[in-house]
This record gives structure tokens, C-alpha cells and sequence, in this order.
């Protein structure tokens, strides 16, 4: 598939991240854990794909999320959104808020309910990402920019709602191939060319563990290859120091684990985004495009209960919206209108389980309040993890 050529600007930016991730693997003796060379491409400062300036979002960028397409997505969350906070406290902290789309919507759509937050915490690293937060919320909802501040880690305790879409995907994952000859662990070096490219050397540690705690529950014949999410394990798990009374509300793709890992799905899920191409390539022009994994839901929960957390719900993305209302904030919208159409063919790609309604899924981790939560009201399917 031909990709949109970059600009001889983005090439140079592309060049100096891979400078950097060279004299990387050189620092790590020729091997460089993938998980590490994913942070670096994502997140290096000002030269990571979410820490430099390039748009990421939208028709201009290289995907679309669900609060891009739709403000019915926030306005059905927060029916979830203002539940939680009634039963803990009135806050809300966004987990990689990315345009600031859906922090919009949901104030918005709260203020409706009449059930504002005294506080919408954003959690984001990137100076650009917050800047352009910022100007959406001025744009749409400029009468509540004062409860919105802006945090540079996670709060040391904290009750109400934790919201985060599309978060997990982006945690720098390791790469395991399972072999005749044992479990390896695929990592980056670099060839003669001086080009990126897979090496493998024997897992160790905790990838080990957890690479031979997945052999013996699933079939993963010699040779399947995928992802561990560690990362995304440890920062479900950190949660349980940290949350007093309340939920997280996780919304990403991804599967359980005996769907993760699957003998059909022997080359994992490792997937890039670059100007709305999908591809499988994390070495293709680091810096510019999105590197992501699909979520392992059940290590998800394995950590968070472990850690003393409570499993509120799991369910696909369109059950967990009809069952907040998405259908009947659809049925506000004057019939027949151009809003209407358009809100509909968004509302489908929401839904349908051959769109996002299927591939994504919502889980509900909290502390402190009953698991009668209302987007799992129907299709809970906790049962599956």
C-alpha cells in the first residue's frame, strides 16, 4: 500500500528521533526491549509521535477516535460518567484526552444533567496535546474552563470518575515469540544498513512469568509471536494505591485473553497509523506515525483485582453505549435534518459490531461502589475475562 510522502521537514524530524533511538540500542549493548523503542517513538520529548507538534486527530491527522466522530459518544458516557460520581465524588480526571474533544462533550453533556463536576482533571504530557485542549474547550464550552486544570502526574489520592479512551493501546508494550526452544523476547537493533529490525534473545524476569502464565492457560504453538501489555498492567495496578472511592472507566480495542491470544492470531496485534493508513510496521518513519497493541482485558483485571480493585463491568463498546442512551440523545436531533444524517451514520459506526461496536470494549475497575453501574445494565460480559 503507497503512503502519503512526508514533507523534507517531517523526514528531518524523523531522522533526529532515530538518531536518538540508535545511540539507544547502542547503549543497550545492540538490544533494545521493544517496549522501550515504543516510549521513545511515542513519547521521546518534543520528537516522540505524542510529544512533537504534528497533528494526530481527525480528518487531517492519522486516525479517528470515537469522540472525533461523534459528540454522541460523550454525551452517552456521561450518562455512566454522572452515575459513578453520584454514588463517590464530584470529580472527573481524563487519561490522555488527546484534542480535548470528549472533555468538551462530556462537560457539556453533564452540565445538561445538571451533574458538573467541581473539577475535570486532564492528565497529558504532551505541551502541544494541552494547548490544543485548551482552544477546544474555549471553543466549545467556554463558560466552564475554570473547572478544568491540568496535571503533570497522577494525583496521589483521588475519588470519582478516572475516564480513559484509547490510553492503553498506546503503553509501550514487549514483543515474545514462542519458539521450539524456548520463550524470546523481541527486541530492536540495528543492521548493517543501519536500518531497525527485530533481534530475539531468551525472556527473562517478569516478561518470562508472564509469558509462561499465558502458554499454560492458552495454545500458542512454536512460533506464535504477540504482545504483553506490562505497562498497562502496572499503571491499572497503581490505581489501587491511589483511588479511595470511585471507577475507571476504560475504553480501548482489544479482546479477552483467550481471544488475545489466539492460534489465528499468531503474529499479534501490533499495529501503525499513519495519515489513516494501517500498517504493520513499527520501524516506518519513526515519530510520525501512531505504534499501538490491543488490549489483553484479562491481565487488565488480573492486575487491578490483585492489586484490590474491584471488576464493575466489561462489555463491547455498542452495547455499553446504548445501554447509557446513545439511541435516545440521537432521537434530540430534529429527524430528517443534515445533523441527524450525519449523527446517525456516526452513531452506526459507534454501534455495529462490524465498526467499533464489537472490537472495542469498556471495562468499569473501581473501589468503594456497587457494581449496578448502568452502561453494563445489558450484554455485561464479564464472564468472558
Amino acid at each position: 500500500m503507497a503512503m502519503p510522502a512526508p514533507d523534507a521537514d517531517a523526514l528531518a524530524h524523523s531522522q533526529r528521533l532515530s538518531d536518538l533511538i540508535v545511540h539507544a540500542v547502542q547503549a543497550a549493548d545492540g538490544h533494545l526491549s521493544f517496549a522501550r523503542y515504543m516510549e521513545l517513538v511515542l513519547y521521546a520529548p518534543a520528537l516522540g509521535y505524542y510529544t512533537a507538534g504534528a497533528r494526530k486527530f481527525g480528518a487531517a491527522g492519522d486516525f479517528v477516535t470515537a469522540p472525533e466522530m461523534s459528540p454522541l459518544f460523550g454525551q452517552a458516557l456521561a450518562a455512566q460518567v454522572a452515575q459513578i460520581m453520584a454514588m463517590s465524588a464530584p470529580a472527573v480526571l481524563e487519561v490522555g484526552a488527546g484534542s480535548g474533544r470528549l472533555a468538551a462533550d462530556l462537560l457539556l453533556a453533564l452540565e445538561a444533567r445538571h451533574a458538573l463536576p467541581d473539577h475535570y482533571h486532564i492528565l497529558d504530557l504532551s505541551p502541544d496535546l494541552r494547548q490544543r485542549q485548551r482552544e477546544t474547550l474555549l471553543a466549545a464550552a467556554p463558560h466552564l474552563i475554570d473547572r478544568v486544570c491540568w496535571l503533570d502526574r497522577l494525583p496521589d489520592s483521588f475519588s470519582g470518575v478516572v475516564v480513559a479512551n484509547e490510553l492503553l493501546d498506546a503503553l509501550p508494550a514487549e514483543v515474545v515469540a514462542w519458539r521450539a526452544d524456548g520463550i524470546f523476547e523481541r527486541g530492536v537493533t540495528v543492521d548493517a544498513a543501519g536500518r531497525f529490525t527485530w533481534n530475539e534473545r531468551p525472556a527473562s524476569g517478569a516478561l518470562l512469568v508472564a509469558a509462561q502464565e499465558i502458554a499454560a492457560t492458552c495454545t500458542v504453538p512454536p512460533g506464535f509471536e504477540s504482545e504483553i501489555g506490562l505497562a498497562a498492567r502496572a499503571w491499572t495496578a497503581e490505581w489501587a494505591h491511589r483511588l479511595q472511592c470511585g471507577a475507571l472507566l476504560l475504553i480501548d480495542y482489544g479482546f479477552p485473553r483467550h481471544e488475545f491470544y489466539h492460534p489465528q492470531r499468531g503474529r499479534g496485534t501490533l499495529m501503525c497509523h499513519y495519515r489513516h493508513h494501517a500498517h504493520p510496521d513499527p520501524f516506518y518513519l519513526p515519530g510520525l506515525q501512531d505504534v499501538t497493541v490491543h488490549v489483553d482485558f484479562t491481565a487488565i483485571i488480573a492486575a487491578a483485582h490483585g492489586a484490590g480493585l474491584d471488576l464493575l463491568g466489561y462489555a463491547n463498546q455498542g452495547n455499553f453505549l446504548l445501554n447509557c442512551g446513545l439511541l435516545d440523545r440521537l432521537a434530540d436531533i430534529e429527524l430528517g435534518s443534515q445533523t441527524y444524517i450525519r449523527q446517525t451514520a456516526a452513531a452506526n459506526q459507534l454501534l455495529m459490531p462490524h465498526e467499533m461496536g464489537e472490537l472495542f470494549k469498556v471495562i468499569a475497575i473501581g473501589r468503594g461502589i456497587p457494581d449496578t453501574l448502568c452502561g453494563f445494565s445489558r450484554g455485561d460480559q464479564r464472564h468472558r475475562l
